[in-house]
């Protein structure tokens, strides 16, 4: 090991301290709160508010020989509202439930980071439904050929998937529905959010305050206890392909030079053993210290919320048992991983431009066009963004925390983008930049909360007007000396610098 190393990869890992008898106990008080909702789907009062049909018809047909989920967003197999409907829909006509991914060879600016991450999740999820008699299928290619394959060839008679407001996702589950036997009913569950999307609001949300209210009325009807999937009773007529998991890694055909994490294991196990550690050792200091990068206050969940691999969902039921002790933090929390959340679903989903300039509010367009010819005080290329060489050394240490860690701290991000707006040579190529390097090096790219982390940043999505300045406009603005009053700079840059990471 070179010198140095050991002591930062303590520091960067916050790996769960939770020891194993206490892991024990936790997994089994919440299998036994699922158990307490109902002995299984079948018995429990599904809200068929989270489901819509895709598809013209709805009835099943009398020959079907099994039930297919699509897992797609929600890599899990428990506290998965898709999931469970779709083994509903199963024992209702008792039938065989089946489980397929589809694996695309390139997604967005994905790398063997996020691939990675993402097949050793979907191994656990294998492994999870072997246990419970349901067959995983990995299917290599994408949906529109090999999942309309999959289900002339055995025989489906009813297709669930699961919800992602991004327009490709939207894209593949179009295709399949233009392309699927018009026998074979179509739904879409959202299993990502509590409060289904298109039931929070009918239409794009202005700002945090306009949508909160809406989410929180309906908190009381959707945040409930999940039901377990269960062992499947009706055992399928031949079983799943074994998945050659090492061959599906080497044949992607994504960039190999953004390196896999190693503070992050992934998986649900993982993840929810660091929602526990969050619980225990981190949820009394977010309410006060969430905003310093310096402490260990974050729950550090967005890398398993964003490949679905954690419900949102269950991350909050575990933390609201503790708001009579901790309730600054814990309505903090929801206030991020709830409302700010869905308010950026909300925007994806209902903004075609969620990715874009012209997406922003007419006033923010106006002023960026206004003020795009300001002289920036400096000029950075792409590639200088994305080595850390700027000027500014806080910028830099931000910029290769994500390089090396697959994650920014939040705080930071907001910084981080704003000053690619000042350095860049127009909101366009601001934007562009931000939204790139983003995706390619955070473990959660590609995800509603990123894109409305860089336009809220650079195009003043979900905020307000301020006081007009150069190259800004009124856009808000933020600066060196600003941080500077918020947290210790100097020490965040030590931990950072090159020279600590090239040691």
């Amino acid at each position: 090991m070179r010198r140095g190393q050991g002591k930062r990869k303590a520091e960067v890992r916050e790996l769960p301290r939770v020891s194993r008898r206490r892991k024990e106990e936790e997994e089994e008080a919440v299998q036994e709160a699922r158990r307490r909702a109902a002995p299984s789907v079948r018995e429990f009062k599904y809200n068929k508010k989270r489901v819509r049909l895709v598809s013209q018809g709805s009835d099943l047909k009398a020959d079907a020989r099994c039930i297919l989920y699509w897992m797609s967003r929600d890599q899990r197999v428990q506290d998965n509202w898709a999931f469970l409907y779709a083994q509903r829909l199963a024992l209702k006509q008792e039938l065989p439930l089946h489980v397929c991914f589809c694996l695309v060879p390139k997604f967005l600016d994905a790398t063997i980071r996020h691939y990675g991450f993402m097949l050793r999740g979907l191994q656990e999820v294998a492994e999870e439904c072997r246990e419970l008699n349901i067959p995983f299928h990995l299917l290599l290619g994408y949906p529109k050929d090999v999942l309309l394959k999959f289900v002339v060839e055995y025989g489906v008679g009813g297709l669930v998937t699961d919800f992602c407001p991004l327009r490709l996702p939207r894209q593949w589950v179009e295709d399949v529905r233009e392309r699927l036997p018009e026998d074979v009913p179509f739904a879409q569950v959202d299993a990502h959010n509590i409060v289904p999307c298109w039931v929070a609001s009918p239409k794009q949300e202005y700002s945090a305050r306009t949508i909160r209210g809406k989410i929180h009325a309906q908190l009381p009807e959707f945040l409930t206890e999940f039901p377990p999937v269960i062992r499947h009773p009706y055992p399928p007529s031949c079983p799943a392909e074994p998945i050659a998991w090492e061959a599906c890694y080497s044949s992607l055909q994504v960039d190999r030079t953004v390196k896999e994490v190693e503070w992050a294991t992934p998986g649900t196990a993982a993840g929810l053993a660091m929602l526990q550690s969050f619980i225990a050792e981190r949820l009394k200091s977010f309410g006060s210290h969430r905003n310093d990068p310096n402490k260990a206050a974050l729950s550090n969940l967005s890398p398993w919320f964003h490949f679905g691999q954690v419900s949102t969902q269950r991350a909050i039921l575990e933390v609201q048992k503790h708001r009579g002790k901790y309730k600054e933090s814990v309505d903090a929390f929801v206030e991020e991983a709830v409302v700010r959340r869905e308010l950026a679903e909300n925007f994806c989903y209902y903004n075609e431009n969620y990715d874009s300039v012209q997406g922003a509010y007419d006033w923010a367009q106006t002023t960026l066009k206004l003020h795009a010819k300001d002289k920036r005080p400096f000029l950075y290329k792409l590639q200088e963004l994305e080595q850390g060489t700027t000027h500014d050394p806080l910028w830099n240490a931000a910029q290769l925390q994500m390089v090396r860690e697959g994650k920014m701290h939040g705080f930071l991000r907001m910084y981080w983008a704003k000053k690619i707006l000042e350095w860049t040579r127009s909101p366009e190529e601001a934007l562009q930049f931000a939204i790139y390097l983003n995706d390619r090096y955070e473990l959660d790219g590609r995800d509603p909360n990123g894109y409305v982390g860089c336009l809220w940043s650079i195009c003043g999505i979900h905020d307000q007007g301020w006081a007009e300045r150069a190259v800004f406009g009124k856009i808000r603005y933020m600066n060196y000396a600003g941080c500077k009053r918020k947290f210790d700079v100097g020490q965040f840059e030590r931990r950072y610098s090159p020279r600590t990471l090239s040691q």
